[in-house]
C-alpha cells in the first residue's frame, strides 16, 4: 500500500530530483495499486493539462502491469489496442515514458508514480529518483 506519507516522500524526491537538473516544472501524481489518486502536487507555473497527463501516466502505468514507456512501445505495436483500452481507462492512459511502477521491498505493486512537465525520459527519470527517495522499488 502506498500511504499519503509514503506517496509525499516520492513526491518531494521527485521534484527535488528536477530541480537539481534544472528541468521545467513538474507534476507529479502518486496512484494506488487499483489506479487510484492518492497524492497529487503541480508545481507553480506548470501548464493546466499537465495534471491529467501525470496521473494518465501513473494510472495506465498500474493499470496495464508496465510503465507508460512500455505502453508506448505496445502503441508503436498494437495501436488498435492501445486506442481501445484508452476509451475504458476511467483514470487515463498516456502512453509515453513518465509513469512508473512501484513495487515494495518484497515485490508486490502498490501503486505508481506519473510525472509530467518536461521531456518524457527527464519525467521517468525523476519518477525513477523520487521512488528511489521512498526506498521502494521501480519495476524495470
Amino acid at each position: 500500500m502506498v500511504s499519503l506519507s509514503v506517496a509525499n516522500t516520492i513526491i518531494t524526491g521527485t521534484v527535488a530530483k528536477g530541480r537539481q537538473l534544472g528541468l521545467k516544472p513538474l507534476t507529479v501524481a502518486i496512484v494506488d495499486a487499483g489506479g487510484w489518486l492518492i497524492a497529487f502536487q503541480r508545481a507553480d507555473g506548470s501548464p493546466n493539462l499537465r495534471p491529467a497527463i501525470a496521473i494518465g501516466k501513473a494510472a495506465g502505468a498500474v493499470g496495464l502491469g508496465v510503465s507508460s514507456r512500455q505502453i508506448g512501445e505496445m502503441a508503436v505495436e498494437r495501436s488498435h489496442f492501445i486506442s481501445a483500452v484508452a476509451h475504458v481507462a476511467s483514470q487515463g492512459l498516456v502512453p509515453v515514458a513518465g509513469g512508473v511502477i512501484i513495487l515494495d521491498q518484497d515485490g508486490r505493486v502498490i501503486g505508481a508514480v506519473g510525472v509530467s512537465g518536461d521531456t518524457s525520459d527527464n519525467d521517468e527519470l525523476c519518477a525513477l529518483a523520487g521512488i528511489e527517495a521512498a526506498k521502494l522499488v521501480a519495476q524495470r
